[in-house]
């Protein structure tokens, strides 16, 4: 009878015993980490669909958070650094977000779908060489009204800002820099105006037009809600809100006197733990056929040259949309005013407090 076989397995048994060296299980790999994107935008600006699919193509987590107005989303910004990623901004404050360091530089070079932006959108005045934004959608601002009660409103400012010409309820914009660029362009000025007499002018204007008939000041879709409730007559709002939800009884203009040209824009914060996830992101927006597919839900203009010929013909025709090129030619970017900012806040508060 052969032993040794038996003696192998009792010296095994005994090294176990006696804490000796044994064959071990290999340890069992830890699943890796959830890839997970942050982003910040205005409400309502995106299909939620979108975000599936966006989950769905990349295997990246994204959480959105909303915010309503340019001045919210600075103030959380600055509460919360590194809570989000991605953040879409209006263009006029991009700069300053730039100079206190709350924006890192983008790398174009991990962007595939940069060369799919219309070139008048690149390069900027509010950020040369695309340094720190890449655009999202853009737009305009104007009038939204109820024609059921106003068949024929005269296309100005003026119908605002004159007591004696607002034709019933009306809802003021809540935007310092929106609002603001009204009343200066109204009184025949630059909405960049650093000038002190022409900034108080301006703001004693939205002053007095706060008579009995404003039932408030509302960020774009608030005003939307607002005229299609009934509740006002005529509200400030950005035309992509305007002409979402159509409704018959309800049409937008741009007032002749001009409007501004605005620009939001996708921007990497400063020390994002998920900057791979932030540049996934930036570069699915910019997809041409994602790009189509965000327009032609959120009804603003797309800056993708890439996407229009996929944009609803409808859209693509319609001139609150897309206005014609003599609109265009008289609507103003906004652009940071620097340290003049503080004689804007110092106004705004004087109008909401009032």
């Amino acid at each position: 009878m052969n032993l040794r076989p038996i003696a192998s397995v009792l010296t095994v048994l005994f090294a176990a015993c006696q804490g000796g060296p044994t064959s071990e299980p290999a340890p069992v790999p830890e699943p890796p980490a959830q890839r997970s994107v942050t982003v910040y935008m205005y409400s309502d600006y995106i299909d939620p669909e979108l975000l599936t699919a966006f989950e769905q193509t990349t295997g990246i987590d994204l959480r959105l958070d909303v915010y309503e107005t340019t001045e919210d989303m600075m103030a959380k910004l600055k509460q919360s650094p590194g809570q989000y990623d991605v953040v879409v901004v209006s263009d006029h404050a991009i700069p300053l977000l730039a100079r206190t360091g709350a924006l890192a530089p983008l790398d174009k070079a991990k962007i595939r779908n940069l060369g799919n932006l219309d070139a008048r959108f690149l390069n900027p005045p509010y950020d040369p060489g695309n340094a720190w934004s890449l655009p999202y959608q853009w737009g305009t601002m104007g009038l939204m009204y109820r024609k059921d009660r106003v068949p024929a409103l005269e296309p100005t400012w003026g119908v605002v800002l004159e007591a004696a010409r607002q034709p019933g309820p009306l809802v003021l914009i809540d935007s310092m820099r929106d609002m603001m660029a009204a009343a200066l362009i109204y009184q025949g000025r630059s909405v960049n105006s650093h000038d002190p007499a022409e900034l108080k002018a301006a703001g004693d204007a939205i002053l007095a037009a706060k008579t009995d008939k404003v039932v408030g000041f509302e960020g774009g879709v608030g005003g939307v809600k607002r005229v299609l409730a009934g509740d006002a007559t005529l509200a400030i709002v950005y035309n992509g809100d305007a002409i979402r939800e159509p409704d018959p009884n309800v049409d937008f203009v741009i007032p002749r006197e001009g409007t501004i040209i605005w620009m939001d824009a996708m921007t990497l914060v400063a020390g994002s733990s998920h900057q791979d996830e932030a540049y996934a992101f930036i570069d699915y927006i910019l997809d041409a056929e994602v790009g189509a597919a965000l327009s032609n839900w959120n009804r603003y203009p797309t800056p993708n040259a890439a996407s229009l010929p996929s944009i609803t013909p409808e859209d693509r025709a319609n001139p609150i949309i897309y206005p014609p090129d003599e609109v265009v030619a008289k609507m103003e970017y906004l652009a940071d005013v620097g340290e003049d900012t503080r004689l804007y806040d110092e106004i705004w508060t004087g109008i909401k407090a009032r």
